[in-house]
C-alpha cells in the first residue's frame, strides 16, 4: 500500500470517528422499563377501543419449520403512550414530527405518591416541582420531568387505576385518578424548558378534568407527553437518562410507545 493511500485512508477513517461521535449518543448504566405490557388487559380510556392480538398462523408451517404471524389493533391513546401535541392543539407537532431531543435526554422524577395516596383527584402544584428543585439543587429546566403518583401499582386494575371499571362515555364523569394542575401547566411554559413531561395515569390531566387546560397549555408549546408510564417507583429522583421511542405514525396524535430509563451507576 502507498503512502499516499494509506494517509487518505487513515483522514477518512478519523473523520468517521469524529461524525460518530457528534450524532450517536452513549448510554451506560442499568436498564428500568417503564412500559406496560400490551394485551387485552391494557388500560385504554373508557371510549377507546382497547388491545388485540390476533393470531394469523402459530405453529409448524408446511415447510417444516416453526413460524408466528399476528395482526394487532389499538386506539393511538391507551396502554404507555406517547401524546402527541396535536392532540389538543391545532397545527402542533403529529406523532411523527416530535423531534428526538424531546423523546431523549436526562431525566427527574417528582414523588407526590403520599400525596396522592388519600386523594386521587390531587393534581400536581407548582410548589411540587420548586420544591424538587430546591430538595436537589438543580433545575427542572432540560429535563424529561416523570410524575410518580403511585397509581402504577393499580396497573391492570381499572376499577382501583381509573376509578371505574366502567367502558362507553358515561364512564368518562366517574374517572378519578391525579393529574398536573392547570397552573402548574402555565407556570412551567412561563418559567422553564422541559423536553416532556410523563405520568403513571391514563392522562396528564385529572380524571375529573373536563377542559384538559393541562394538556391544551403544554401542547401548545410542542410539549409532548407519556402517559400510562410504568415503574417510576424503581427509578431514582435524578441521575438519569430517558429513552421514549413512540411508534411513528404519519399524522397520528398519538403512538404506542416504548420508555426506558438508563439509570447511572
Amino acid at each position: 500500500m502507498s503512502k499516499n493511500l494509506s494517509c487518505l485512508i487513515a483522514v477518512f477513517f478519523l473523520l468517521y470517528v469524529g461524525c460518530r461521535s457528534q450524532t450517536q449518543e452513549h448510554f451506560s448504566g442499568r436498564l428500568i422499563d417503564l412500559t406496560h405490557v400490551f394485551d387485552e388487559d391494557a388500560v385504554y380510556w373508557p371510549t377507546a377501543e382497547g388491545f388485540k392480538l390476533d393470531v394469523v398462523f402459530r405453529g409448524e408451517n408446511p415447510q417444516g419449520f416453526h413460524y408466528e404471524a399476528n395482526n394487532f389493533s389499538a386506539a393511538e391513546h391507551g396502554g404507555t403512550h406517547l401524546d402527541a401535541p396535536v392532540h389538543f392543539f391545532a397545527g402542533r407537532h403529529t406523532a411523527d414530527q416530535v423531534p428526538l431531543d424531546r423523546l431523549i435526554g436526562p431525566g427527574i422524577v417528582v414523588d407526590v405518591t403520599e400525596k396522592c395516596a388519600n386523594n386521587p383527584d390531587y393534581q400536581v402544584e407548582v410548589s411540587d416541582l420548586t420544591d424538587w428543585e430546591k430538595t436537589h439543587r438543580k433545575t427542572i429546566d432540560g429535563t424529561i420531568v416523570l410524575l410518580h403518583t403511585g397509581f402504577g401499582k393499580y396497573w391492570p386494575d381499572r376499577a382501583r387505576y381509573m376509578g371505574t371499571d366502567e367502558r362507553g362515555a358515561d364512564a368518562v364523569p366517574k374517572l378519578h385518578f391525579p393529574g398536573l394542575h392547570p397552573e402548574a401547566a402555565k407556570w412551567l411554559v412561563a418559567n422553564r424548558t422541559i423536553k416532556a413531561i410523563g405520568f403513571d395515569t391514563p392522562s396528564i390531566d385529572t380524571g375529573q378534568s373536563t377542559h384538559f387546560e393541562s394538556h391544551v397549555t403544554l401542547y401548545e408549546q410542542n410539549i409532548p407527553a407519556f402517559e400510562n408510564v410504568a415503574n417510576l417507583h424503581l427509578v431514582p429522583a435524578k441521575d438519569f437518562q430517558v429513552i421514549a421511542l413512540p411508534m411513528k405514525i404519519k399524522g397520528g396524535s398519538g403512538a404506542p410507545l416504548r420508555i426506558v430509563a438508563v439509570v447511572e451507576e
